[in-house]
């Protein structure tokens, strides 16, 4: 209804929940004034977690990091996806999604494309999916830009059962996304949409948690048989897990030089324990939180999930 109510050439899209930067609106549009050789169709940029920052009259005063493990956490996986993932895909202009937490919007072009697909609940990255499949169908030069700033903070889940609910969605929207346009799969006809862009979302998004949770049923079953080299496999655990532990680190080293949100050396040794945790805790609910969205897409459950919030800090003054 509201693509359909308004009137100007660009549409913004936000999450109720969610404090934008003062200057969030114009950084978004930014890239849809500066192009002129190539049609920008979506912009989007930095998301980053609320959990534990003061707020005063719908505005951010203080930058704290979480104080709880889940929303910390996922600070550290929202800057490793945002500041290294996303950036990366934007460079390629491979991106499949923008964040349904605050991003801009071709009017004209989600209005040809039919707005947004009322069967799916990943509607934000099925319309940006839809939009490019719409501009390569036409042969129409494009682009859907990324702002690397932090324009737009939100309020992370602080419990395992509503972060479980999160993570299910976004599995059943990503399946039912690649679903819809599975015509694109390795298509060259779709260019680096169809060659790279969905097949990393097919084989990474999709079928990685399903291979990972295979892999540790067959581990525990190999275990039972004695058919382990254990010397091979803590070798090689110790491989994996030092990339991924490091790749964090070198995540947090990439914040504290462009963006340094979190400046204190206790708030860094915090998101470097964190990286070091994240594996053993984080990692393996978020992988079972993917395979229920895959069981429960093929109950054809498409509920939302209610996701209570616990609110902002508001700042306090002495009388």
């Amino acid at each position: 209804m509201g693509v359909n109510i308004s009137q100007n050439d660009y549409i913004v899209c936000i999450d109720v929940d969610c404090i934008l930067e003062q200057d969030a609106l114009l950084k978004l549009a930014k890239p849809f004034l500066e192009d002129s050789k190539i049609r920008v169709i979506a912009t989007g940029g930095v998301i980053r977690i609320a959990n534990s920052c003061i707020v005063e009259n719908g505005r951010l005063v203080k930058v704290n990091l979480p104080k709880q493990f889940l929303p910390r956490v996922q600070t550290l996986e929202y800057i490793r996806a945002f500041l290294l993932g996303r950036m990366a895909w934007s460079r390629l202009n491979g991106l499949l999604l923008i964040s349904g937490a605050f991003g801009a919007f071709d009017r004209d072009i989600v209005i040809k494309c039919g707005g947004y697909n009322h069967n799916t609940v990943g509607e934000d990255m099925e319309l940006v999916v839809r939009m490019r499949r719409y501009m390569e169908e036409q042969k129409v030069p494009y682009k859907v830009s990324f702002i690397p700033d932090p324009l737009c903070w939100t309020e992370a889940p602080a419990s395992f059962k509503i972060l479980g609910r999160q993570r299910n969605r976004w599995t059943r929207g990503t399946i039912e996304t690649l679903q819809l346009h599975k015509v694109m799969f390795f298509n060259p006809k779709y260019g680096r949409l169809g060659m790279i862009s969905y097949p990393y979302w097919f084989f990474f998004e999709f079928l990685a948690p399903i291979v990972e949770f295979l892999g540790l049923l067959s581990f525990v079953i190999f275990v039972l048989l004695g058919l382990i080299h254990w010397s091979f496999f803590i070798g090689l655990l110790l491989f994996i897990f030092s990339f991924g532990f490091l790749y964090s680190v070198f995540a947090i080293l990439m914040e504290v030089l462009t963006y340094n949100q979190y400046k204190s050396s206790k708030d860094l040794l915090m998101l470097i324990i964190t990286a070091f945790l994240e594996p053993f805790i984080f990692h393996p609910f978020v992988v079972w939180s993917a395979i229920k969205g895959n069981i429960d897409l093929l109950r054809k459950k498409n509920s939302w999930g209610e996701m209570t919030r616990q609110g902002f800090t508001k700042k306090q003054f002495r009388q």
